[in-house]
């Protein structure tokens, strides 16, 4: 066969493996053949196969065969197309961070998640790594909740690319963002599921001058100070703490402003209806003063249930202000003068109470006998 013949044959030969295109810098397709211990060898689809050593293989000090495996689907970088001994030169670490790149910035631009593999903690987050790229997630964006960040070192996490310059090396992630996005999603349902009147369980959150902020799962609502009991009280500390489990009745719901009331007493149990409906006008009751006005005090005869105790209607004395004869949580006999069960007013007198008291105790210092039924005879009148 003369040498032109063979080198017709030869073309020929290697007219399927494209020789002309293999060109230092070149990405191709691989599949591993063999590895050992230093080296891998790979099947490019050419005339001679691809030599990848360990220091190509990865950035790890791993042994090639704890990397890849035979029969594995590769991309490869053509570092030379002739090492001097038969083989293409060929380099893993320098085609991944090609086609990392490429895939980070695909999914920067498209608004893709990716797995990244968190390093270590550092100061102000944390470092992860798509394959070789370094990837930084800083602290206020690696949970919407608060967490320890050391729990997340050595897991394999999804985020989301939202700062991408290569040039000055400043890759940012972020995990928040895509929980924020399942938690809105997850919130619309909720909201759509709050019906007014219904029970829920629910964890107090934070304590306001006005109440306190409750969690139900997922959305946030506002128990006024109104609502966390039937009785006056002053400070939501009063009756709840933060932390506390809590089952609370829906109030009013506004969906399109996504905002809840939440009441805490139990709505079934109103006190002007199972304390007040036996109420009647003349009857003495003991009382609690629990706020003043310029007109008068409030007195509470039953816990939710107040009375108001005109200024006229608290001594005959001639007084410019309620404090000026009583004190706050003084407890005090009080007579009912009228009751409005509509508007949920009640009319009290202390000096007309006291004046029966007397009475009473006129009574039982006298020898003289005076029936009960004479001494009240007009008190329970009706």
């Amino acid at each position: 066969m003369t040498n032109q013949n063979l080198e017709e044959t030869m073309g020929d030969l290697l007219k399927d493996f494209d020789v002309k295109r293999i060109r230092t810098g070149d990405i191709l397709d691989g599949e591993i053949i063999d590895v050992n211990d230093k080296e891998v060898m790979v099947n490019i689809n050419y005339a001679f196969d691809g030599m990848i050593s360990k220091e190509d293989l990865t950035n790890t000090d791993k042994d090639p065969r704890e990397v890849v495996n035979k029969g594995d689907k590769i991309k490869v970088y053509v570092l030379s197309p002739n090492d001097g001994e038969g083989y293409v030169k060929l380099s893993r670490t320098k085609a991944l961070e090609i086609t990392e790149k490429e895939e980070i910035e695909k999914a920067f631009k498209n608004e893709e998640n990716i797995i990244v593999y968190i390093k270590e903690e550092v100061k102000g987050g944390l470092v992860a790594y798509y394959g070789n790229i370094r990837v930084f997630i800083p602290a206020s964006l690696a949970s919407r909740e608060r967490i320890e960040l050391s729990t997340l070192v050595g897991k394999e996490i999804e985020v989301r690319i939202i700062e991408l310059d290569f040039k000055s090396r400043k890759i940012v992630a972020s995990r928040r963002v895509l929980e924020d996005v399942i938690y809105e999603n997850k919130k619309k349902e909720l909201w759509k599921s709050v019906k007014s009147g219904e029970k829920r369980n629910g964890v107090v959150k934070k304590i306001i001058k006005a109440g306190a902020i409750v969690d139900i799962g997922g959305i946030t609502g506002l128990i006024h100070l109104n609502d966390l009991s039937w009785s006056r009280i002053h400070r939501a500390e009063d009756v709840v703490n933060i932390g506390d489990k809590v089952e609370v009745f829906i109030g009013e719901v506004d969906v399109k402003n996504e905002r809840v009331s939440l009441i805490l007493k139990d709505i079934d149990q109103d006190p002007w209806e199972t304390n007040v409906s036996n109420l009647k006008i003349g009857g003495i009751l003991d009382g609690k003063v629990v706020k003043f006005l310029n007109f008068g005090a409030f007195v509470e005869i039953f816990p939710g249930v107040e009375g108001l105790v005109h200024i006229n209607e608290i001594t005959d004395e001639n007084i410019a202000k309620p404090s000026d004869v009583l004190k706050l949580g003084q407890n005090v006999k009080v007579k009912v003068l009228d009751v409005d069960k509509t508007n949920k007013r009640i009319s009290l007198t202390i000096k007309d109470a006291e004046e029966k008291s007397k009475e009473y105790l006129q009574y039982n210092d006298s020898d003289e006998g005076v029936s009960l039924g004479d001494l009240f005879k007009d008190l329970f009148k009706n």
